[in-house]
């Protein structure tokens, strides 16, 4: 045996691209994204349910564009958000031209459903002059048709038209001299998601946005998301993540930054370290668990804090964090980065946390900090819609010029 620890592979190195002012690829660290639900025809809640997926922890936000209203509502979306937004195009690429009109900072297509060429580069065509980047999304369940076969030939595996549908769109962006490409191979299945992407991977030197596509309701679909996403970023696999759960997409964010601070990639937030609840257990910890998960969570500073509940590994467990409670029979030592800084009452528990917690957020980060977690990060006047409101995120070419 070796007492070296477990290292992640070391990152894949790709061409970094960008969508509105955020970096993806290259030496940024991996995005967090995800999707709107409102219908985008409706320009404030559209706007509205942005600003709280920014507050939650989203980067880039997609929104629908599915039809004409949609696309006539972008011009009072973009800019008055507070992250880069994507138009995300299926079928008709004259939604694509209206949604850079628009202003939009990046493009989604779907190689499965725009399947003329020459339209694909009308788009292009038109984001190569706005400095525009555009994401080629491939989907298992919309792969363009298999080709005519040969009598006793076999279809290739899915794994492969997929990688085929994303190389064929490439070609077409590359033979005009366009670069800014993001690529996506997603699918329900697992082992297919991760074995499309590792041989994209091999393929081409963009950067990869990961995802399990309709992974399911919270409950499966984050263990699923989790599995898929987690298997490749430790691969040195992907540049950004969305995780896609059949629920208020807010609920998509801290299951992305959980993935990612689980592999120490990046922190967001509070981490909270709590005992499973056996038998040893000798206090109410469930509750209390649940309290300081909420309020460290709100102040979203990348602190650790343990809750634990008995005496196996209640003090080394919380001896190990920045803020740690171990306790056991109506009394708890409190710990502050491995010192016992005193012992206190079971009603005390969440009080003596609290106090101590803000006591290391302040001194790490200011005293404002440790009392500001709640406030929104964007103020009303962004949901507005007026022109004052607006704020523009430059895309790659406005802001090299």
């Amino acid at each position: 045996m070796t007492d070296e620890p477990f290292t992640l592979a070391p990152r894949r190195t790709s061409r970094p691209v960008y969508v509105g002012d955020v970096q993806v690829g290259g030496d940024a660290p991996v995005v967090v994204q995800t999707m709107t639900n409102t219908d985008t025809a409706d320009a404030r809640s559209t706007v509205e349910q942005v600003v709280r997926l920014a507050d939650a922890g989203a980067e880039i936000v997609r929104v629908a564009v599915p039809d004409k209203r949609a696309a006539e509502a972008l011009p009072d979306i973009v800019g008055r958000t507070p992250v880069p937004l994507i138009a995300d195009i299926h079928f008709d690429h004259r939604l694509a031209l209206a949604s850079i009109e628009a202003g939009i900072h990046g493009l989604r297509l779907n190689p499965g459903n725009i399947r003329d060429a020459t339209k694909v580069r009308q788009v292009v065509q038109a984001a190569k002059e706005r400095g525009i980047s555009i994401r080629i999304g491939v989907n298992e369940g919309s792969l363009p048709p298999i080709p005519a076969l040969a009598d006793g030939e076999l279809p290739p595996p899915k794994t492969q038209r997929m990688v085929d549908a994303a190389l064929w769109e490439i070609g077409i962006l590359e033979e005009m001299g366009f670069e800014d490409i993001k690529l996506s191979l997603k699918a329900f299945d697992v082992p297919t998601m991760v074995t499309a992407y590792r041989e994209i991977a091999s393929r081409v030197p963009y950067p990869l946005h990961l995802g399990v596509t309709e992974a399911g309701t919270p409950g499966s679909g984050t263990v699923r998301s989790a599995v898929g996403i987690g298997v490749l970023l430790a691969e040195g696999i992907g540049d950004t993540i969305r995780v896609s759960l059949a629920a208020d997409p807010v609920e998509e964010l801290p299951v992305c930054w959980d993935i990612l601070k689980s592999l120490n990639l990046r922190q967001r937030g509070a981490t909270i370290v709590a005992c499973p609840t056996c038998g040893r257990i000798e206090v109410d910890l469930i509750p209390l668990a649940n309290q300081v998960e909420e309020h460290f969570k709100a102040l979203g500073k990348p602190i650790t804090v343990a809750v634990m509940g008995c005496v196996v590994n209640g003090p080394g467990e919380s001896r190990d964090a920045d803020v740690g409670l171990a306790a056991g029979k109506g009394k708890g030592a409190i710990f502050r980065k491995g010192e016992v800084v005193r012992t206190v009452r079971e009603d005390e528990f969440f009080s003596a946390l609290l106090e101590e917690g803000r006591k290391v957020i302040a001194e790490r980060f200011g005293e404002d900090a440790a009392t500001n977690g709640e406030a929104s990060t964007v103020g009303e006047e962004v949901i507005a819609l007026t022109p004052a409101a607006s704020r523009t995120l430059p895309g790659r070419a406005a802001r090299r010029g």
